[in-house]
């Protein structure tokens, strides 16, 4: 029950009565008319911009249409005030038994409540973590895992088909590096003194199981042959190895992928590379070229020769692309085309991209390329999620020892848990700088928010047992709470609860729309602010109490509205990915 979807039903049919009556013009695009809350809660409930967007077109001025609509909103079902505010806006206030039946609905949805097909059905692929398999994930990788895992529970709960998707990166120089350095502890696990790491090597102990691995697996054989014979051997075992660790490095924050896409699958057997290129060529997106000399800060991969060219500025980009290195080998550009190539003809028209903060620089020739891949018909969205600071006490965490240069994100879920990890890590804006501390995540109190959220669910469903616990003889199944006589809420705490309530159908879809699962994580805080209120405002006002025993009437009331309350965050906390708790201790 989307209150705001409903009032703009109600805006837009008053409009067209105006254009009807000849008020207003026949033609007038309604499309950007917006029914949401009003900046200032004391103007009233909902607020439209329909006067002031339709007054150009209208030829009018935004007050004088705006007093026009108003007289008719008067008239939309429980509406009690609409006002004109400045030069055109429209304050609505409903009655207070819209918002006890918004209430009712809340209460027969449960988690379900909110709940949306806005999607339709369509296919959408988010892609998220694809760290390169050279290490164990880093407390960064996490922040991208739980943003892209998020948004695709935001996805599913708005009727998406979504697919999550894991990028191997397997086909780089990087595996080289990954190979080289397992090789030497393979050397160790033999027997060889290794000494220090050589710089360009990975340091980490986590390579040394893998060395181990190697041993049992070949004994000595590999010592006696060329690299060009023991490279790809040792490659393939690492990097499976390294793949094994991180995917239960994910399992450890409960998530796991549909599909892991193989880079090296791109160019072994098929070159779907090359096929790649020579598609584009047909549509004349390829050319052989030179490109010009970068003005001011070097550009990596600019060299002056003839060479394949992938016409990016026709599409955006700063400048066009190379597809192959000077070797004939191609570029990782030219990998990243294939592989959404081959996302788009899976059928997706809607990719989502989740990297690191480092890859900025990389969006706009992607979205270029999607561009002549998909003939304009697919749409990329790429997420860039910031860094993050890791603190204990608010001072800096010193680096770990198993990884060589970095804290795991394993350590740290092992540290403070699944729940603090992924809440905290949607708490703030994807492309804003997060400051993780270990100390303060796993406090009691308002000031951490994982807890201050859980705190208000478990607060809920201790209302319930104790409310079986005093009246046993009280029924409080769905059908009983959704029949209770909920018209005794009538103070303003209960009122702005309800009305807080009621935002959850709009707030969820906004947020996927705007592929922005923090928005999410905001509400839920707000949502405990207000229950929290409520509860207090209890202690000192005893006919607020939501346990009342000599009232039957006014407790299954209360219990009707801590039911929805318990409903939409359990089903909050659900796509966060975080445990909604029935008791704190």
């Amino acid at each position: 029950m989307n209150v705001f979807s409903i009032y703009l039903g109600h805006v837009q049919d008053a409009l067209n009565a105006l254009v009807k009556e000849g008020a207003l013009p026949v033609g007038l695009d309604f499309s950007r008319v917006v029914v949401e809350p009003p900046k200032d809660e004391t103007h009233g409930d909902l607020a439209t911009n329909a006067a002031m967007v339709l007054a150009k077109d209208a030829k009018l001025k935004p007050r004088d249409i705006a007093e026009k609509l108003a007289a008719k909103l008067k008239a939309a079902p429980h509406v009690a005030k609409a006002d004109v505010a400045g030069p055109g806006f429209i304050n609505l206030s409903l009655d207070n038994a819209f918002w006890l039946e918004v209430l009712r609905a809340a209460v027969k949805g449960g988690k379900d409540f909110g709940r949306s097909e806005m999607g339709k059905a369509e296919k959408v692929n988010v892609e998220y973590v694809s760290v390169n398999p050279t290490g164990p994930m880093h407390v960064g990788h996490g922040r991208s895992a739980v943003f892209g895992d998020a948004l695709a529970n935001l996805l599913v709960f708005t009727g998406y088909k979504v697919t999550r998707e894991y990028y191997i990166n397997d086909a780089g120089a990087q595996v080289d590096v990954l190979a080289r350095s397992a090789f030497l502890r393979y050397r160790e696990a033999l027997g060889e003194k290794i000494g220090e790491i050589s710089e360009g090597l990975y340091p980490g102990d986590y390579l040394i199981p893998v060395g181990k691995a190697l041993a049992e697996k070949h004994g000595k054989a590999l010592l006696d042959k060329p690299e060009s014979d023991w490279l790809p051997l040792v490659r393939q075992t690492a990097t499976d190895m390294m793949m094994d660790m991180i995917r239960k490095d994910l399992a450890a924050l409960e998530i796991r992928h549909e599909v892991f896409f193989s880079e090296r699958t791109l160019t072994s057997g098929k070159d779907k590379v090359g096929e790649t290129i020579e598609l584009l060529r047909k549509a004349g997106h390829i050319y052989e070229g030179r490109l010009p000399p970068p003005k001011g800060a070097p550009v990596e991969d600019w060299e002056d020769r003839e060479q394949t060219l992938f016409r990016a500025t026709a599409f955006g980009d700063d400048v066009d692309r190379p597809l192959k290195k000077s070797d004939g080998s191609y570029t990782y550009f030219a990998a990243d085309m294939a592989y959404h190539r081959d996302k788009i003809e899976r059928g997706f028209k809607t990719l989502i991209d989740i990297w690191g903060a480092d890859h900025g620089g990389y969006v706009k020739r992607l979205n270029a390329a999607v561009g002549a891949l998909g003939g304009g018909k697919v749409v990329l969205d790429v997420k860039l999620c910031q860094l993050v600071r890791l603190l204990r006490a608010g001072e800096p965490v010193k680096m770990s020892k198993r990884a060589g240069d970095f804290v795991t994100l394993r350590e740290v879920v092992d540290e403070v848990g699944v729940d603090p990890v992924r809440f905290m890590m949607l708490f703030r804006k994807n492309d804003a700088q997060l400051d993780f501390d270990l100390a303060k995540v796993i406090e009691q109190s308002r000031d951490n928010p994982v807890f201050y959220v859980q705190y208000a669910h478990a607060r809920g469903k201790s209302v319930f047992r104790n409310a079986k616990e005093a009246m046993p003889a009280l029924s409080t199944d769905t059908a009983a709470l959704a029949g209770a006589d909920i018209s005794v809420l009538s103070d303003e705490a209960e009122l702005a609860l309800i009305k807080k309530l009621a935002q959850w159908p709009r707030l969820v879809e906004a947020a996927a729309e705007f592929h922005e699962p923090h928005r999410v994580a905001f509400y839920l805080y707000d949502l405990a602010s207000s229950f929290h209120s409520l509860w207090n405002k209890g202690k000192d006002a005893p006919h607020l109490r939501f346990i009342m025993e000599d009232n039957p009437k006014f407790t299954i009331a209360r219990l009707s509205l801590v039911s929805g309350l318990v409903g939409v965050l359990a089903s909050g906390l659900a796509i966060l990915g975080v445990r909604a708790a029935e008791e704190m201790r």
